[in-house]
């Protein structure tokens, strides 16, 4: 038996056999036996972490739940109408247009303002160099309250050659737009490339809190913590394309380059439900998910959790350059 604490561990993990004689293992040697178990385990663990992980099987990531399936598709002509730019936009076959060129950008608006509802729309956006161009999808009341107003963004922020688009979620309250921005950005890189196909992009906006979602996923949930915070006056659903070179493309650093003119923006699919600022306090909210009262299921969050940590590049909550007194959501 004394050779057996000698011997290699390998050795022991089994009967051995030695000089004819058969060895059983001892007392002293189940300890050391335990571990090179555990220890032979670890990958095997590592390996199911991985599997299981959002960035392999469950990666790109997949709604478990489509509120878009839930609203029926609006007829451009019936629910919006031209803001400007009317000679850069064109509609054909209830698929909208807009373009910006040296002479002008262009834009849309609801025809009816809201006070809470699910804004979607498809979306396809301008290939190879778009530094300094905006293509936005958005609520805002800036014409009812100039100078005061609330917005509510989706932004893609033009890019240089073969970088991504980066998609910007903004939140202003009250004015916090305008003069002295506050703004609530987070920005994100897709796990595609929005300028091949149409993707479905949307806010869902209620008393309680606003969920950006993309393809039915949800990538942001701005809950309502205090009405200072929220945004609550009725809002109209907006679109345009237009010229942001002094910040969109890294910090203005890339300027918008007219020779690679026309820049295109495509929509179609609109869908637009919910409460209209002219419908009874009794109408029924949209929600995000099966729930009427609205939030998210565990899983929708869950996925939305690995949108955040795989897709985000940037959220003002964690900016230690942001004066965050201004922005008390984000340590309430």
């Amino acid at each position: 038996m004394h050779f057996l604490r000698t011997v290699p561990l390998l050795f022991t993990l089994s009967p051995c056999i030695y000089n004819s004689s058969i060895i059983l293992l001892s007392a002293y040697t189940l300890p050391y036996l335990l571990a090179f178990s555990f220890m032979a385990l670890i990958p095997l663990f590592a390996i199911l972490f991985f599997m299981a992980s959002p960035s392999n099987a469950y990666w790109p990531p997949s709604p478990s739940y489509r509120p878009s399936s839930k609203f029926r598709p609006v007829n451009f002509y019936k629910g919006f109408r031209n803001l400007w730019g009317p000679q850069h936009q064109s509609i054909d076959q209830n698929a909208l247009t807009l373009w910006l060129d040296r002479t002008s950008g262009s834009g849309f608006k609801s025809v009816r303002p809201f006070r809470s509802g699910y804004f979607g729309a498809s979306i396809k956006l301008h290939p190879g160099y778009t530094a300094g161009v905006i293509t936005a999808f958005y609520l805002s009341n800036n014409e009812a309250h100039p100078g005061f107003h609330d917005e509510v963004d989706i932004e893609f922020l033009g890019t240089t050659f073969g970088k991504p688009y980066t998609l910007q979620t903004n939140v202003y309250i009250r004015g916090s737009g305008d003069g002295t921005i506050i703004g609530r950005e987070m920005k994100f890189h897709l796990w595609f490339d929005p300028t091949q196909n149409f993707h479905h992009y949307a806010i869902l906006w209620s008393p309680k809190e606003i969920i950006f979602l993309v393809d039915d996923i949800p990538i942001r949930r701005y809950p309502r913590k205090s009405a200072e915070t929220f945004p609550l006056r009725p809002m109209w659903l907006y679109g345009s394309i237009w010229d942001a070179s002094s910040w969109a493309t890294e910090d203005g650093k890339y300027k918008a380059d007219y020779r690679y003119q026309p820049f295109v923006a495509r929509y179609t699919n609109f869908k637009v439900g919910g409460c209209s600022a002219y419908a009874s306090r009794w109408c029924r909210l949209a929600s995000a998910s099966p729930y009427r009262s609205g939030g998210l299921t565990r899983r929708q969050y869950w996925t939305m959790r690995g949108v955040q940590k795989y897709h985000m590049v940037y959220n003002y909550c964690q900016d230690p350059k942001r004066d965050h007194r201004l922005t008390p959501e984000c340590w309430g």
